[in-house]
This record gives structure tokens, sequence and C-alpha cells, in this order.
């Protein structure tokens, strides 16, 4: 089979795929982010990081939270990307020294999730900095996404309204209730 013919039917295929799950996903991501009482698993991830799920924000609420969110989560990243080598778990050789620009580099490629990497990750990256920092982001960082989507939509359905929901609870349920549950199918 050519590479022409392999393209042509991977497009198939998606474009199925797609068609397939768009009503029965669309509609579940619908009812998570328009369901208004909260799992206790989501009431302790608000206590423990300090959010309100029942307050409502503004658009500059909301923003202010994601670039929060985003900012705390590239430095935390960053730090551990730079201690990852006194870290347990870590390659006895790395093939590319972990820099701070590297890593400077890499938090932020995942943060913004564009996943960009200027070395061989299995050779360069121990297992804890790739599961506790770039596994983490890539869940987290889609969350963002979705919720900041999903900001955008109701930005345009209360248009009389000055609130957007709240950037908290659509991070959390997007990565417990879409992300995880899809990750494991």
């Amino acid at each position: 089979m050519s590479t022409t013919t392999a393209g042509i039917l991977f497009l198939a295929a998606l474009v199925i795929a797609l068609a397939l799950v768009h009503v029965p996903l669309g509609d579940y991501m619908y009812r998570v982010y328009t369901r208004t009482g909260h799992a206790r698993i989501e009431r302790g991830i608000y206590r423990l990081i300090g959010a309100d799920p029942d307050r409502e924000q503004t658009w500059g609420g909301y923003a202010r939270s994601a670039l929060a969110f985003s900012a705390i989560s590239v430095i935390f990243l960053f730090l551990l990307l730079l201690v990852q080598d006194k870290l347990p778990l870590v390659p006895a050789e790395p093939g590319t020294p972990m820099t701070a620009g590297l890593a400077w580099n890499t938090a932020v490629s995942f943060v913004t999730n564009t996943n960009w990497q200027n070395y061989a990750g299995e050779s360069t990256l121990g297992h804890l900095a790739q599961a506790a920092g770039l596994s983490v982001q890539n869940f987290v960082s889609a969350a963002v996404g979705m919720a900041v989507a999903m900001a955008f939509v109701r930005g345009f359905v209360r248009s009389r309204t000055g609130t957007l929901g709240n950037f908290w609870v659509d991070l959390v349920r997007g990565t417990l209730r879409i992300l995880l549950p899809l990750a494991v199918v």
C-alpha cells in the first residue's frame, strides 16, 4: 500500500470515527460542563486548591485563573526538570544534559500543549520527570484548552451576564470526567 493510499484511508477512518462519536461525546461533554452539583472528589480538590466552586467568575477572573494556573505549571515543571538528576528513576548517563534553557523550553511547550522536545526524551528525562511532569501536563494543558473553549462558548451564550463559569470547576471536570475516562478507553 502506498503512503498516499494509507493517508487517504487514515483520513477516511478519522472522519468516520468523528461522525460516530460527535453526538454522544458532545452530549456527554455538555452534561459535564453544565452540571450544577459537585462530586465528593471534586469538592476535595477545590478545598485543596482553595477554589470556591459555587462562585461564577467574570471574564477577567477566569482569565487570571487560567493564566495563574499555567504560570504555576510552567514554574513547577521547569524546576522539576532542573532538579531531575537529584531525583530517583533518572538515567545514569543522560543523552542530552538538561540545561536551564532546555528545561524552560520544554516546560513552556508542554504547558502550552505544543509538546515540542529538543532531545531524546527516553534518554534525557527520568521516569519521575516524565510521569509527574510531562504526562500530567499532557492532561491538564488539554483541560485548560477545553475550559477556555467552554468560556468562549459561554461568552456568546451569556452575552447579557458578566460571568463565564468557574475556571477551576471546568479544569477539574474536564480532567476527571472527560480526559481520564477517554485515556482509559
